[in-house]
């Protein structure tokens, strides 16, 4: 025990001493230059062999260990900048409009701290500081200093905005963490360290960029370094905080020199592997549901996983299995057109109806030369990314292996999405069911708990919206009415909404619906979904949805609502319909002559319309309702001739019949849908044919296929059921649970 004991203490006083010898560096100034020599290894100051370092052999140094440790090796810069120029000849008046933006609107001695104004008079708000703190321009302008003829008052425009930041830091004049907008805040200072990492190599050739100049960046991020861990010691969840690690993880690596940079090295890796852990989850999608902060999360760690692999760092095969996963899984959700679908808060392009991951799975590519990877990849990484890539990896591009997916129809059940895929094929039809909270960090997530949202020919037919924070109306688009789900009353799903802490406009709800998953199943005949949420509870409604996928014909969404008080009951479908066939059928019809039919096979009351930003959306109503279920097909199509004819009372859907199949019904409301010999059965009680009887306990939605003498059965509804099989060889008794299926001879 005393033994322990000693070793317990030996252990807490050697983590303590870790802690205090890393913090060696300061976080609240940063070191002067004439000092900066005092806080290198011993390793370091032999290898330069004098006892009093200047400042030039300091510099000179530095732009050695840059030239092989960085991405890309500033001393080939001026070629590199050529050949950016010709692959994206478009990037330059997107880098000048970016950087001259920037340029009215801050001083290169600006305020980092509210209230302030832009340099034409208004006031700068939450979210312009926070954009102002990441430095995202402050590329752009380095770009322009280029494009310039490098006029040197660009390039001066960033030492002094880098300086006005120092000052402000030394004057206690900035934006702190605890008012909601902090400037070191880990997600703003780590984005600030990537892009002044980028343009610090970028200016390294440069004679404006004097020995003095690189020192200050050096030592300022150094300070960075030590403030990100300092208030990064132990795990909180989200991307702000793996954002701060990974260039914590970056600034040792690359400044390795330094006493303490192995320990900062260490923290951010074992903080980072626990992200991996915790954040991505075990089907692979990360824990916030949204493609955007899906492929942020690839950035994150895959800056640091490519920079140690170059400096031969050790990375373990945990990290490059967790890493690999985030590519597979956008392979497992795309569209065949090779995008993706919007997943909550995506705001890369307010009010998209899709996700570009061509430039992440290029990446993934580059990384791992997976071809199902190569199947997205474009021929070209990103521009932002083409400085983050080695040369060599550029070069797998000339080539790309190329493979198309196999899987069909996938879910993430930890996450709780879910996947109908026809196929690979241009025209083929895929939906995505979204059926997943998190527990501990749901803010991204929108209203939509069990939506659905489907590409088929080419087009997303039934979309979902990107958003943008900083927009009046976010609250609008992550909530109910701009979603494929249904409603009851006046309800809207997310509860509660409150704008965070800074102002700066991102927003979330404090109650969202808790969603369960009752059944997945798939096989060649028909995917099935069955799920519920508990987002009605409080006006005394039961609320279930199931998601039937007719291999390859159409869909059935099947909405249940049941109450002992009467309500009013609604579906919300996005998109622009016209309205002459209303309340039963509603139809978009697009540019190419395809189309959407949503055709309810229950009669329904009447129909609203509304819209904003472009976008429209039509609400389904029931009234005055105990139970009551929409039974809707979704039914695209290609071309006038193939769509719902509504000119017959009971039209054939691609083959399937409605209300005319061989069987006898009995309870229930009857409805069927039967093509040859399968045949699709809403609610009911008993079923019979050719001396063979089916009974079932409670009224059931059931499909049937019958091959011979063979008859096979899957409960496609929400709850068990106890079913009796009759026929002349006699009686069997069985219970089914929804999804489940069985096979019978007689």
């Amino acid at each position: 025990m005393m033994k322990f004991v000693k070793q317990l203490g030996f252990v807490l006083v050697f983590g303590l001493m870790q802690n205090l010898f890393s913090q060696n560096i300061p976080a609240d100034k940063v070191i002067a230059n004439e000092n900066l020599s005092e806080y290198l290894t011993k390793e370091v100051h032999k290898e330069l062999g004098v006892n009093s370092i200047s400042e030039a052999q300091l510099a000179a140094y530095f732009r050695d260990k840059f030239s092989e440790r960085y991405f890309f090796n500033w001393k080939n810069f001026d070629c590199r900048f050529e050949a950016y120029q010709n692959l994206y000849p478009e990037a330059k008046a997107l880098h000048t409009a970016r950087a001259l933006d920037h340029m009215a609107k801050f001083s290169d001695a600006t305020q980092w701290v509210l209230p302030f104004n832009y340099q034409y008079g208004t006031p700068v708000n939450a979210y312009a500081l926070r954009h102002l703190a990441r430095q995202h321009k402050m590329v752009d302008i380095a770009y322009y200093y280029f494009y310039q003829n490098k006029d040197i008052k660009y390039l001066n425009y960033f030492k002094n905005q880098l300086q006005s930041l120092n000052s402000a830091l030394l004057a206690g004049e900035y934006e702190k963490i605890k008012d909601g907008n902090g400037v070191y805040e880990a997600f703003r200072s780590g984005y600030r360290v990537l892009n002044w990492l980028q343009i610090h190599n970028m200016f390294l050739g440069e004679e404006g960029y004097t020995d003095t100049d690189q020192l200050t960046t050096i030592a300022t991020l150094l300070q960075h370094g030590a403030h990100l861990y300092q208030d990064n010691l132990k795990f909180h969840p989200g991307n702000h905080q793996t954002r701060g690690l990974s260039a914590l993880a970056m600034i040792s690596v690359l400044l390795r020199d330094f006493e303490g940079a192995d320990v900062w090295y260490d923290h951010a890796m074992a903080l980072l592997e626990e992200h991996l852990a915790k954040e991505i989850n075990d089907d692979g999608f990360q824990f916030e549901r949204t493609v955007h902060y899906h492929i942020s999360d690839i950035g994150n760690y895959y800056y640091v996983y490519q920079l140690a692999k170059l400096s031969d760092f050790k990375v373990n095969d945990f990290w490059s299995a967790k890493l690999k996963s985030l590519f597979v899984s956008l392979t497992k959700i795309a569209y065949p057109d090779r995008s993706a679908p919007v997943l909550s808060d995506d705001t890369d392009n307010p009010w998209g109806e899709t996700n570009d991951i061509s430039g992440a799975l290029t990446l993934g590519y580059l990384l791992f030369g997976d071809s199902e990877f190569g199947y997205f990849a474009n021929a070209q990484v990103p521009s932002k990314m083409f400085w983050f890539v080695t040369k060599d990896q550029l070069g797998m591009l000339d080539t790309i292996k190329s493979e198309a997916p196999t899987m069909g129809s996938v879910h993430f059940p930890t996450t709780g999405v879910y996947v109908m895929r026809e196929g690979w094929n241009p025209d083929d039809k895929v939906m995505v069911i979204t059926s997943g909270l998190d527990k501990d960090k749901p803010d991204h997530q929108h209203g939509d708990m069990l939506g659905v949202q489907f590409m088929a020919y080419g087009r997303p037919m039934l979309p979902n919206y990107q958003v943008r924070y900083s927009l009046d109306d976010l609250e609008l688009f992550k909530n109910s009415m701009t979603k494929n789900v249904a409603l009851v009353d006046d309800e809207l799903q997310g509860k509660q909404y409150t704008s965070n802490k800074g102002g700066s406009g991102f927003g979330k709800f404090k109650e969202l619906p808790l969603p369960k998953t009752i059944a997945w199943e798939t096989n060649n005949e028909l995917d099935l979904f069955v799920g519920s949420h508990d987002g009605f509870k409080n006006v005394g409604v039961d609320y279930s949805r199931q998601v039937i996928y007719l291999k390859d014909d159409f869909w059935i969404v099947k909405d249940n609502f049941s109450s002992k008080k009467r309500h009013a009951y609604k579906q919300v479908w996005q998109g622009h319909y016209s309205q002459e066939l209303a309340p039963n059928v509603l139809r978009a019809t697009f540019s190419d002559a395809s189309g959407l039919d949503i055709y309810q096979l229950n009669n329904t009351d009447d129909v609203s319309v509304s819209g904003k930003r472009g976008k429209q959306w039509s609400v389904v109503s029931k009234k005055q309702q105990k139970d009551f279920s929409f039974v809707t097909v979704l039914y695209p199509y290609k071309g006038y001739d193939s769509r719902i004819d509504e000119d017959v009372s009971w039209p054939v859907l691609k083959g399937w019949e409605l209300n005319n199949g061989t069987w006898k019904v009995e309870g229930g409301n009857g409805l069927s849908l039967s093509k040859g010999d399968k045949s699709l059965f809403f609610s009911v009680k008993s079923l019979k044919r050719d001396g063979v009887e089916l009974h079932f306990s409670d009224n059931s939605d059931v499909f049937i296929s019958k091959k011979g003498g063979r008859l096979a059965i899957q409960l496609l509804s929400e709850e068990r059921v106890d079913c009796q099989f009759k026929s002349d060889k006699g009686s069997i008794e069985l219970t089914l649970a929804p999804g489940a299926s069985f096979d019978l001879t007689y």
